[in-house]
């Protein structure tokens, strides 16, 4: 072995160790050490590294570096931002510094010893000892490399968690001062309010767990707000908190008369109702469904239910609803979703026995978002629904103790195994006298305080009410009326407030001052028995109207005309009426050829307005008949009833709104299916005084009676 002492240009490592072999790269920055590469560049590229001891240390003499270092070969050369090079080099020999110079050079400069192997046969041993070393430098440097990497994370962790505490704490006091809470509170108020919650401890359970884990989510997250609405909705279900009833059947018939005049059948049946209740102590009597036309108080006559028995009152439209989760609520997976109409009308009640009105349970579609008359099936199915699935709340929540009172203007729009759990109570339309009385005992009072105007300063007489009900309305129920009524409240709130008088009445005599000239007029019997004209009887939403047919016989090919815009039913019962009338025809001498050589036109006036139902059969078949043998129809006769290819006539609906057309029309004689005539007996002699009633069951009997 001999030595060799070289002269190179020096730099000092801070924090880096370069053996021989290794490629590596380092950051400069000092001015003593780019010059150093720069001349090493110059002289060929070689240059010795040494580490300092203390890496803090600008201006580090020889006692501040280790003894061993690198002679290494420059590779790279690349210059930086803010005047940092950085020098990738490979290192070549291990040499001893001995002495450093640094007198005039602007660089420093080292004396060092290179140690050379003569004797070739030890140097694999050396070799050997050295790829080991190597090995082991390289094995620690990499567990270094990774504890450091592990310990900087850990760092990063701790600091950013240390900042969100910062944070948190910051906005807890900001919180406090603006009156607000954080999340920890939030959850200790969630868990004060479950302490109170009546409800069982499956509930509680499910509860608590979703407090807690509210309680790990962070408070600015999307998920927080979720969390929040969910534990506050199972907060504020009234799972065994409820009120007490009135069972005073007087009390309740006494809010009855004095919320609503007449309807004594439905009050009649309402107190049995609330009897049965009283009796079974349970809401698994029949579920009421009332049935009648627009503004017959079905409504208003549920808020009195809930109003005698104290309960508290939830109205639930059902109107246009399409998508089975407005029943049974949205799944908590989708965005924005909520319970369903029944647990948030349960939810708005705060009592798990409120009245809940289901109104217009008919106008409920289906379509591809499910069946949402399926889903009400289990809200009102005793058996079922006191474990009933909100799909938001996701808990059984218990309906039986709920009192569901149901409205619809048409029964036929019910579904049929919905229509099978209820029972059915019919709101049939008022009277002229009813809709008087009515007026004069609540649509006024409540009209006059709306409007701003006393009962001194405004008075209606009876003939202007009766006037109103029968020439500016057109309804079975007394929503117009009240329109009316208010209609001129306004304008003689505005007569006394712009000082044209203090006082005022209306009469017959200055209605058309309040609400300009008449809107309908009464259909009335005509003045003379016509051939191939009769009046026939039908129910509309609006109540009860006449329908006066008519039917002319034209040369043609034997065809049947049609006319004023009528719907399939009645089309049917045209030609059975046609079928009827060509069997009987010998009994009238027609002449067999008659209906090959003649057309006849079956007309219906108002043919904007569509009609259809299976109540005008037998009126058409005598108004036929009437026209094919030239006989004229009593004008002071009306009917309603279905025929059949044989003569029977059938029943019908809606009787006591066909009567009361009847009597407004002037009718001295109505024919009805001999079926119908059980119904009489529940329609009040203030329709059917001075009417003569017939029932017929053979259109033989109608005929006799109708032709003159």
């Amino acid at each position: 072995m001999r030595d060799e002492i070289r002269m190179l240009p020096a730099v000092a490592l801070r924090g880096i160790t370069i053996l021989p072999g290794m490629i590596a790269h380092f950051d400069i920055s000092r001015e003593t050490s780019i010059r150093a590469v720069e001349r090493a560049m110059k002289d060929g590229d070689a240059i010795f590294l040494v580490t300092q001891k203390d890496s803090n240390k600008d201006n580090p003499e020889l006692e501040d570096l280790h003894s061993m270092g690198v002679i290494a070969e420059i590779k790279q050369v690349v210059k930086l931002q803010n005047d940092i090079i950085r020098v990738m080099v490979e290192g070549r020999q291990l040499a001893e510094v001995y002495e450093l110079v640094q007198e005039q050079q602007a660089y420093m400069e080292a004396r060092v010893i290179v140690y050379i192997e003569e004797d070739e046969q030890h140097l694999p041993a050396q070799a050997e000892e050295a790829m080991v070393l190597l090995a082991m430098l390289l094995q620690q440097i990499e567990v270094l490399a990774i504890k450091s990497d592990f310990q900087k994370k850990v760092q990063e962790r701790v600091e950013r968690h240390q900042k969100e505490y910062v944070l948190r704490e910051q906005m807890a006091l900001i919180r406090e001062e603006l009156g607000e809470t954080n999340t920890d509170s939030d959850a200790l108020e969630y868990e004060k309010k479950l302490e109170e919650l009546q409800a069982s401890d499956d509930v509680k359970k499910r509860i608590k767990k979703e407090i807690q884990r509210f309680k790990g989510i962070a408070a600015n997250s999307s998920e927080s707000t979720v969390s929040r609405g969910y534990i506050e909705t199972l907060l504020e279900l009234p799972w065994d908190k409820t009120s007490v009833d009135n069972q005073d059947l007087t009390h309740a018939k006494e809010i009855l008369d004095e919320d609503h005049y007449g309807l004594d059948k439905v009050k009649e049946r309402v107190i049995e109702f609330l009897a049965v209740r009283n009796l079974t102590g349970k809401g698994e009597s029949p579920i009421i469904c009332l049935v009648g036309p627009p503004g017959t108080g079905k409504t208003s006559i549920a808020r009195s239910i809930a109003r005698a028995l104290d309960k508290k009152y939830v109205r639930i439209s059902l109107g246009g609803v399409r998508d089975e989760a407005e029943i049974r609520g949205h799944r908590r997976t989708y965005v924005g979703a909520l319970p369903g109409r029944i647990v948030s009308g349960l939810r708005s009640a705060g009592v798990k026995n409120p009245l809940m009105l289901l109104d217009e349970i008919e106008k409920m579609s289906s379509d591809y978002k499910g069946d949402t008359a399926s889903a009400l099936l289990e809200v009102l199915d005793a058996e079922q629904n006191n474990k009933f699935r909100d799909h938001y709340v996701e808990l059984p929540v218990d309906l039986s103790e709920v009192l569901f009172i149901a409205s619809a203007n048409s029964l036929g729009d019910i579904p049929g195994p919905l229509r099978d759990r209820m029972e059915i109570i019919e709101v049939s339309s008022y009277t002229e006298n009813e809709k008087l009385h009515i007026a004069k005992d609540h649509l006024i009072e409540k009209q006059l305080a709306k409007n701003g105007v006393t009962s001194q300063q405004l008075k209606i007489s009876d003939k202007a009410l009766r006037d109103v009900i029968s020439f500016y309305t057109r309804e079975a129920g007394v929503r117009g009326l009240e329109r009316r009524i208010g209609e001129i409240c306004r304008k003689a709130a505005r007569r006394i407030y712009e000082g044209e008088t203090e006082k005022i009445r209306v009469s017959g005599n200055n209605l058309e001052e309040f609400l300009g000239k008449p809107k309908y007029r009464q259909d009335k019997k005509n003045k003379e028995d016509e051939v191939g004209i009769v009046r026939g009887l039908a129910w509309t939403s609006v109540g009860g109207v006449t329908l006066e047919i008519e039917v002319n016989v034209l040369p043609g090919k034997g065809e049947l005309v049609l006319t004023g815009k009528l719907g399939d039913v009645m089309k049917e019962s045209a030609r059975a009426g046609i079928s009827y009338i060509r069997s009987i025809s010998s009994d009238y001498g027609i002449d067999p050829e008659f209906f090959t050589k003649h057309d006849i036109h079956v007309h219906i006036p108002e043919g904007a307005v569509p009609k259809d139902g299976p109540s005008a059969g037998i009126t058409m078949a005598l108004a036929i008949l009437s026209a094919v043998t030239n006989r004229p129809v009593r004008a002071d006769i009306a009917m309603t009833g279905e025929i059949t290819i044989r003569g029977r006539v059938l029943p019908i609906g809606g009787l006591k709104e066909k009567l009361l057309a009847a009597k407004n029309a002037g009718m001295n004689t109505v024919c009805i299916p001999k079926d119908n005539v059980s119904d009489l007996s529940e329609i009040s002699e203030e329709i059917t005084d001075g009417m003569e009633i017939l029932p017929i069951n053979h259109m033989n009997q109608l005929i006799k009676a109708a032709f003159v």
